[in-house]
Order: C-alpha cells, then structure tokens, then sequence
C-alpha cells in the first residue's frame, strides 16, 4: 500500500470539471404504525426531512470531500428544488456557475420514503421521482456547449455522469470530446444503463458496472476473463484508451490499450450500503487521473474508496484522511481479505459513522471488555447486547489496561488479534480499542442509547451508568 499512500499524500488540488444530470435527493423519514383507515397502505407518521445531491451533483460532492477544485455543469428547473441544489453546491465549495436553468424541464428529483418499524429498524417504503427525462432543447444544448468549451480552458480532467436524466446528449458529448482532445484533456464517462455507447466514442475511459458493460456487449459476464473481454470490447469499438468495468465485490477490470489487461480486486467489507458506491469509484479514479496517476494506481486507489463508501450509510462522502486511516491501518496489515477487519476502527471514523447511522434513524449499543479468551458465554452476550439497537459498539482494552485489570500476565492475546476476533462475530457491528482505565471518556465520545453490561454487575457499578439519557441493559 506504500504507493497508494504516497499517491494520496501528492493529489494536490487537481481541476476536475463533472458534466451531467444534476439531482436532489430527499428522504423522509418516520414511524410506520399502522394500516391507514382510509386504504390498505402503511400509515408513516413523518418526524424528519433531508436533502441530498444526487446523480453528477453527487460525484461533485464527493470530488469536493477528496479535495478536488470541482466545478459542475448541468441544468436544473425554474422551481425552488433548482435554487436549493445551486445554494448546497455553493455552501459545498462547488462551482456552480455552469448549472444552468432548463425553463422547459423539472429540477430532478428523488423522494425517498423511509418508515421505521417499532421506531427502529428502517426501511424503503417507496420512491417518488420528479423528472423530465427527454434530450435537452437545441438552445440549452448549445447554451451548455458553449459553457463546457470556456470551462475546459481551466479543467484538468472532465468526468461525465450520464443518469439518462436528458443532459448528456450525443451532440452534447461528441463536441465536448473534440473540444477536450484538443485541448489535451481527458474524458471519462461512467455511462448509463443500455442505450447507444456510440454517444462515448472517443472518451479516455469509461467504467461501465458488471450490467452495464453486458447489455453494451451483449455478454454475460461471469468471470474475470469475461469482464477482461468485455472491456476490451467497450476500448476497441469507441476508441477508449482504456476500457474498465467495476465488478463491485470483485474489484474492477482494466484492458488498457497497450496491452495490460488485469483485475484488480478489492479486499472484503463490512456492506452496509451500496448506494452511491459506483458514483465513488468515478470520483477517486477521476481525482487520481487528474493529478498525474497511471491507471493501475488509480484504480487501486478508486477500490479503497468504494469500498470506504459501501460501509457507510446512504450516500456518504470520503475524505483523504479516511483513505489514508485505511490503508495505514496497521493492525491489520497482512490480514486484508480477513472477514469483518474493517469493522475495528479508530474513534474519530468510529463517530463519522455513528452519526450517518443516527441519522438514518437507527439506535446505538454499547458494551465493553477485554475479551481476551473468547468463550461461548461471551458469544451469548454479545448477541444479546446487539438484540437492544439497530448497531453494537465494543469497547475493546487496550493491552496495557488488561495488565492494570487482570495482572502483569495478561492479556493472552493482543490487542489487534482479539479486536479482529471480535469483528468476525455478525453481532459485533464495530470494535474501537481504548487505553484508558475506564471506558468512559468512550462512553462519552459513544453517546450510545444503550448501555449493555453483564447481570453480574449491580446499576451502581456501571461506568457511566449517570450518563443522562442512556438506558442500561444487563
């Protein structure tokens, strides 16, 4: 991981100019209680609202997060959904200057209905979608056109976010693909699903999902071989300098048009949401591309990031020091493709969590321990904790305060093997480890809704037991 961490640390603040259909996502969130009197449908009781960017605004977000100078060109609708989108790219350090008003068209949309039951446990109940999915009118094409061609004289690379939302129009494309060439600019395209790819023809690269590059290709693609063939395909019929199709859990294959052709995998995760992985992917490998990277790097350096984004929830941005937690992350070097080591986290991306996490509504357990022998009684009990939330956090001593706890021949084993241990249970959601006497410093930094300690102890011998608003379960 050397390279990838010295590729981080000289990103720079490339330009990175995104093109594509602009969207607002919102969520509503509530209680479903019951059935409606007036018709056989859940009845949501709505106590919150939020908003998101979606579609290219979403990979402008995540561009802005990683440090990219980022710029968006697009259009919205004349309604009050097209100045919020405008005010969040602004607030977001976005350059909004090329998001354009389409008079005849929506702003897109995405209301997302979120009911929980019991008041946990949340779920999708059902998608409302504003939109207006026809090709752009000629005259905001080429109002857009003209646009794109005065943002490429400062753009270092373009990446194109095709949600067949209207925007990315083959007239549209192909110009901005001449124009960019000749200013010496690479083209990267993460396309729609079906459809005509000729509209791509000229692109540097595109990363088309395991679907995606199917339905172009008209393969079934299986195998790492099938994947290799059908980016090679994609590169040899639109003239691509590399053809690369993301294979999710399987990482990502590249046929570059000197003749490398490799898969690079990408260890396992704890997926907790896959939403806006691919969006990520497009971002990092973009970022790295645009600050001088070769392909093999940044592809790498693009599957870290993914896989950072599939273990948060909803659609969540990654930072640098995210990336760089992640690959220096030392406890666990050697042992990448061990099954939930991505769980154990240090405190500050422990509570980056835990707060998406609340937002989306859910509770939080925590217990803690040394753990140092693991037996079925503990196997019980953590099962037991993680049975009073929606997520369980423990505690793990750190070895120096077992040798306070337990005497100067403890722990049996170390920190690092007993955290990843603790991470392979599926009740264990994240393992952070403390070095204090207590946990509660922990406690505090936690804020968990549910205290769980073992009916051994009395509530008075809790720590952090007064800790207002916290339920304890033993």
């Amino acid at each position: 991981m050397t390279d990838l961490i010295d590729l981080v640390h000289r990103l720079g603040r490339p330009r990175v100019l995104v093109v594509g259909d602009v969207m607002l996502d919102r969520y509503v969130w509530g209680n479903a209680e019951r059935i409606s009197q007036e018709a056989p449908v859940i009845l949501l009781r709505a106590d919150r609202r939020e908003e998101r960017l979606g579609g290219a605004s979403s990979v402008a977000t995540m561009l802005a997060a990683l440090g990219a100078e980022t710029s968006l060109v697009g259009v919205v609708g004349p309604d009050a959904d097209g100045l919020r989108s405008r005010q969040m790219l602004t607030d977001l350090g976005i350059d909004a200057e090329g998001v354009l008003t389409d008079a005849g068209r929506p702003t897109t949309v995405k209301e997302r209905y979120i009911g929980r039951a019991q008041a946990r446990h949340p779920q999708q109940m059902i998608r409302v979608d504003y939109e207006d999915r026809s090709a752009l009118d000629s005259s905001v094409e080429r109002e857009l056109g003209a646009v794109l061609g005065a943002k490429l004289r400062t753009t270092d690379i373009v990446l194109v976010s095709d949600y067949d939302k209207g925007v990315c129009t083959p007239g549209l494309l192909q110009s901005l693909v001449a124009a960019a060439k000749a200013r010496g600019v690479r083209v990267v395209a993460d396309p729609t699903r079906g459809g005509d790819y000729a509209k791509y023809r000229g692109c540097a690269s595109m990363t088309p999902n395991r679907l995606e590059a199917g339905l172009a290709t008209g393969r079934t693609i299986s195998t790492n071989d099938d994947a290799l063939r059908a980016a090679a395909d994609l590169r040899d019929r639109l003239g691509l300098e590399a053809g690369i199709v993301t294979l999710d859990k399987d990482g990502m294959a590249l046929a570059h048009g000197d003749g490398r052709a490799t898969v690079f995998p990408t260890r396992p995760r704890q997926v907790y949401d896959i939403t806006g992985a691919g969006d990520m992917v497009m971002a990092a490998l973009g970022l790295a591309l645009a600050a001088g990277a070769d392909y093999d790097p940044a592809i790498r350096l693009a599957n870290v990031a993914g896989g950072l984004e599939v273990e948060k929830i909803g659609v969540a941005t990654v930072t640098r020091d995210e990336i760089l937690a992640d690959l220096l992350h030392a406890p666990f070097r050697g042992a990448e493709r061990v099954p939930g080591a991505g769980k154990v986290l240090p405190l500050p991306q422990l509570l980056a969590d835990l707060e998406r996490r609340r937002q989306a509504g859910q509770r939080v357990a925590f217990t803690n321990g040394c753990f140092d022998v693991l037996h079925a009684g503990h196997v019980q009990y953590l099962h037991e904790a993680r049975a009073q939330a929606d997520c369980l956090v423990v505690g793990l001593n750190s070895d120096a305060s077992v040798r306070q706890i337990k005497g100067p021949s403890r722990p049996v084993n170390a920190a690092d093997a007993r955290a990843l241990v603790l991470a392979g249970l599926q009740d264990v959601d994240h393992v952070t480890i403390f070095a204090e006497p207590t946990p509660l410093a922990l406690i505090r930094a936690v804020r968990p809704d549910v205290l769980v300690k073992g009916a051994d102890y009395r509530k008075d011998e809790v720590v952090g037991s007064d800790e207002r608003g916290l339920r304890i379960h033993g």
